[in-house]
Parts: structure tokens; sequence; C-alpha cells
């Protein structure tokens, strides 16, 4: 069974706009419309078996409508395997209450975006989120690194990440982008040793151009080379990392065929595109209706 545990959908009626913007901000390629339909059409290609959303809420005043739609998503992930976490935001007056809220409606964690939200990960407004979501066993996805679409932004760097685990209680956290996009030297010496996981998203192998002409060399385009990717593999466990595709920003069924490819073994690589999130998420086919194929 394949997970992957970092896509992005918009509303249908924005989707367009959204990912028109994303594109010239970061100057790479879409490869689905940013709508749910499109991303289950790219699961069924792909043979991913369900897909979570991560919401991102850019001010305090979305959090409540944004974490509404999440559980409105999830209502309906039996149909669709498409399920969502909440979303949380550093000033949001009552991220208490709300986390509270979201993990009595079955909801399995936030997701943060420390650039979008221009806070750096170890301010006192994350560190309490981090810890209520502790205390409540939500996870936490975080954006990890720089972003390919906020250039100079440092908010979320391994360094940063550090500090904050170090400073709150147990908390389920899940790096993305290998740990820190861009930053993977500074993920493999600062956080082996933290307990964090990491989600595979926006990583391996060269970005995909939009076609402006933004990019000018082939060293604009590189993340992690193969053997790279494997070393922080080995470093971290493959147990501690889980399949992500960023998906609009990459094709879903290349990113499979890419970990499918990597000198792994095949206990490896199905823990990776699945089963440690399955045991993270404490989902599983018989008991969870996000995993469940739709009959017929």
């Amino acid at each position: 069974m394949m997970i992957d545990v970092h896509t992005h959908t918009f509303p249908e009626k924005i989707a367009a706009a959204a990912v028109d913007k994303l594109q010239k901000g970061s100057h790479t390629h879409p490869f689905t419309d940013g709508t749910q339909g499109m991303l289950k059409q790219s699961m069924e290609k792909a043979g991913i078996d369900a897909s979570l959303v991560l919401p991102v809420a850019t001010s305090a005043r979305q959090v409540p409508h944004v974490n509404d739609a999440s559980i409105r998503m999830n209502e309906q992930a039996m149909e669709t395997g498409v399920w969502s976490l909440g979303c949380m935001h550093p000033d949001y007056a009552d991220w208490r209450k709300e986390l509270g809220r979201l993990s009595a409606s079955g909801v399995k964690g936030v997701k943060l975006h420390p650039p979008y939200q221009e806070v750096d990960f170890d301010d006192a407004r994350y560190l309490r989120i981090l810890d209520r979501c502790g205390e409540l066993g939500l996870i936490v996805l975080t954006h990890a690194g720089l972003d390919v679409g906020l250039p100079g932004h440092t908010e979320s760097t391994p360094e940063k990440i550090a500090r904050a685990v170090k400073a709150v209680g147990p908390v389920k956290l899940i790096l993305a982008h290998m740990g820190g996009w861009r930053n993977w030297d500074q993920a493999e010496k600062l956080l082996p040793d933290t307990g964090v996981y990491l989600d595979t998203s926006f990583s391996l192998g060269p970005m995909t151009p939009n076609g402006d002409g933004f990019y000018q060399t082939k060293a604009d385009l590189d993340r992690l080379t193969e053997a790279a990717f494997v070393r922080l593999v080995r470093v971290f466990g493959a147990d501690r990392v889980l399949f992500g595709t960023d998906s609009p920003w990459e094709d879903q069924a290349a990113e499979v065929q890419k970990i499918q490819a990597l000198p792994l073994t095949a206990e490896e690589k199905t823990a990776i595109l699945g089963g440690n999130a399955q045991r993270l998420l404490g989902l599983n086919a018989d008991e969870s209706p996000y995993l469940k194929k739709t009959p017929g």
C-alpha cells in the first residue's frame, strides 16, 4: 500500500489562480491543476492508495475556515482516498482550543510553514503549538529548509528546528523535503539524533522548470543526487522516512519510480512508500476508512 504524505489541493474556484501564482513564484512546472479531482487521477496512474493534503494558513484568520474544510475532506475520504491534516498559524489566538477541536474531530495533525508564516520555527509561538500537539498526540508536519518560491527566507533551517525540538516535550514531527530543502548538509549534521521523521517531497533529482527562462544552468535545478538521498536514508534510518511528492509540483508516478529505482532493500522501499506512514498515522486498511478502496 502506498501513501503520499505531502500533497496540496485548492478549491476549484481558486485552483487555477493559486497554481499560476505559485508556479510563477517558484519558476517550476506543475503536474496537475491543483484540484482534488486531478490529484485522484494522478494517484490512480501512480498506484497510490491514499494522499494527505497539507493546508497552509498564511494568516491567523484563515485557521478555523481551513480546518473546517479539512474536516469535511476527511469525512469524504472513504470515497476519495484523499484526506487532510489541519493547519495552525502561530498568531492564532485560540490555538489551544482549535488544536483540541482538530483532535476531537479525528484529524491526525497539523501543517506548519514558517517561511509563509514569517516566524522562526524556534519562536515561542511555535513551541507552544508543538508542545500541545505532543500532548494531544497530533502529528506536526512542517516545511523544512529553504523554499524555492521564497528566496532568502531562513525561518525553518535545521539549526532552528534542532533548537525547537530540544525545547519542547515529545512530539511526532515530520520535516518536509528530507529535513531541510537545500540545507541537507545541516540536516544530516544536526537532526539524526532528534527523533524527527523526514518526508521525501521535492528533494530527489533535478527540479522541472516552467520554461520562463529563470533557471540558467543545471546547477540551478539541482537537488539531492541518488547517492546523497540514500545517504540521508541510511543516516536517519529508513523507518523514519515517508514518501511525499509535493503534488502538484512533482509527478506522483515519476516519484514512485524514483524511489523504486534506488539501491535500497525491498523492505526499505515498502516502508518508505507506505508502511511508515500507516504506522505513524495510526491507519490500516481494515480499520481506517481513508485506506479502503471504493468497491468496483
